[in-house]
C-alpha cells in the first residue's frame, strides 16, 4: 500500500470515481436551489457574523439584568447598611 492510498483512503482512480460523482450530486441539488459557490460562502460568512453578533448580544442582556437588579440591591444594601451602623 503505497503513501498516496492510505492519505486517500483507496486507490487514487477510486477515489477521483467517489469524487465526481458527489461533485456531480452537489452541483445538481445546488443548481435546483439556485444556488453559486458565492450564495454559500456568504451564507458561511453571515452565519459567523450572526452568532458573533448574538454572542455580544447576550452579554448585553447579561449585563442589563446585572444593572436592572443592581438598582434595587445597591440602593437597599446601602440603607441595611446605614441602618445597622446605627446601633
Amino acid at each position: 500500500m503505497s503513501a498516496l492510498t492510505r492519505f486517500l483512503g483507496d486507490t487514487p482512480l477510486r477515489v477521483l470515481v467517489k469524487l465526481l460523482v458527489v461533485s456531480f450530486l452537489v452541483g445538481l441539488v445546488m443548481h435546483a436551489f439556485g444556488w453559486t459557490p458565492m450564495d454559500v460562502f456568504y451564507g458561511i460568512r453571515q452565519f459567523f457574523i450572526d452568532l458573533w453578533n448574538l454572542g455580544f448580544h447576550a452579554i448585553d442582556r447579561f449585563l442589563g439584568y446585572i444593572l436592572l437588579g443592581a438598582a434595587i440591591v445597591v440602593p437597599a444594601f446601602i440603607l441595611l447598611r446605614i441602618a445597622s451602623y446605627r446601633k
